[in-house]
């Protein structure tokens, strides 16, 4: 992207922004980063508990397991697709976090909000629970002073927030739905999987999974606006799921239908291409996929395991091998130093810890059991 063109994206942006600052009488400032004082050992776990969903924290010891700081409750209530076992949103991506602003967002899916709290170190002040512009919300992107929340139920839409200090303020017309069949069955794997920004942000991506076997592509304008519908991508059979970019820019899927990990370039018009052969895991129910570095590891919820793969200059994934977790493998996340990964394992509501070697392999170092979190997912490390 040209300086000029990247200017113009965010005086747009900013245009924006102003303009719902302006609506809600706070001042251009609110916009700035916030100051606060950080921690950077901490992972957050969410529960999605029914019953009163939370966020637990978590301090990284020197030798990458955990220990208890503290549970802050959302406000709001998780929920459970109809068919789910260990993976009640099945979904990736529905905690999130804004590393520039120090925030946090959790989906509320029982209560079709998110939460926003500010992240004090490993402590959290929740500031606002917001509605989330649709019927249960499964996942968050960010970006810059944009947040777009995907719904999964009633045919799924996706709704857009711009950030105003440490609160989102909705954007009504950015709330475009997605078309699909409400009435499908079973609802956990008829739903919508993820959504997040390409890393130039010019774009929204969405997986379906099996309501289409496709993945959506949302260009945005200037202004951070989605098009009233989206570049379809048919990949039948696949049930497009979890995905992460690589450090090439490629986008890297788990396809759950194959329980395979496929390798695409997204264009500037929508359009996504494989870039070789998808690479089985040999795993089943392979859905959630995190990157660290130059390397790949897909969560295997059928087979209690993770996959690890390397990503080749020659645009090829070489397996790296599995590694047993506990029961029902869900979300994962990787430390910032990249030296370790936290895997959620919805069975038990336990994260199993393992430290990241220099060729990839995992060594498992501990757990710890969440409480109140079977079948939660969503995890940040810090």
């Amino acid at each position: 992207m040209t300086l000029a063109r990247t200017a113009r994206i965010t005086a747009a942006i900013g245009t924006a922004a102003l303009a719902v600052a302006t609506a809600l009488a706070v001042p251009a400032s609110a916009f700035a980063p916030l100051k606060t004082e950080q921690h950077s050992s901490t992972v957050f776990v969410q529960t999605d508990n029914p019953g009163g969903n939370a966020v637990v924290a978590y301090d990284r010891n020197a030798d990458g397991t955990l220990t208890t700081a503290g549970s802050y409750p959302t406000g709001g209530l998780g929920g459970s697709l109809a068919g789910s076992v260990v993976d009640h949103l099945a979904s990736q991506g529905s905690l999130a976090y804004d590393h520039e602003h120090h925030l946090l967002y959790a989906v509320n899916a029982g209560s079709d909000t998110v939460t926003v709290f500010a992240v004090h170190g490993d402590r959290l002040k929740r500031t606002q629970e917001v509605a989330s512009g649709g019927s249960f919300p499964v996942s968050i992107a960010v970006h810059d002073n944009r947040v777009y929340v995907l719904n999964a139920l009633d045919g799924g839409t996706v709704q857009g927030f711009v950030r105003v200090g440490d609160r989102l303020a909705a954007v009504p017309s950015w709330n475009p739905g997605l078309g699909l069949d409400p009435a499908a069955t079973p609802q956990f794997t008829h739903t919508p999987g993820e959504i997040a920004f390409t890393p130039d942000g010019t774009r929204l991506i969405v997986t379906t999974k099996a309501a289409t076997n496709s993945i959506a592509v949302f260009p945005l304008d200037r202004s951070g606006a989605p098009a009233a519908a989206p570049v379809v991508n048919s990949l039948p059979g696949t049930v497009p799921f979890g995905f992460v970019f690589d450090a090439a820019g490629r986008l890297q899927v788990t396809e759950a239908g194959t329980n395979a990990v496929a390798t695409f370039a997204v264009a500037r018009n929508g359009k996504v291409t494989p870039v070789g052969s998808p690479i089985a895991t040999g795993q089943a129910a392979t859905c959630w996929i995190v990157r660290d570095g130059r390397h790949l590891y897909t969560s295997n919820a059928g087979s209690n395991s993770l996959s690890g793969f390397r990503t080749g200059h020659r645009h090829s994934l070489v397996p790296l091998g599995n590694t047993a977790t506990d029961g029902g493998t869900v979300d994962a996340a990787v430390s910032s130093d990249g030296r370790y990964l936290y895997a959620q394992t919805g069975a038990k509501g336990i994260v199993d810890e393992f430290r990241v070697n220099r060729d990839g392999s995992l060594t498992a170092i501990g757990s710890v059991t969440v409480p109140d979190s079977v079948g939660g997912e969503g995890i940040v490390a810090l």
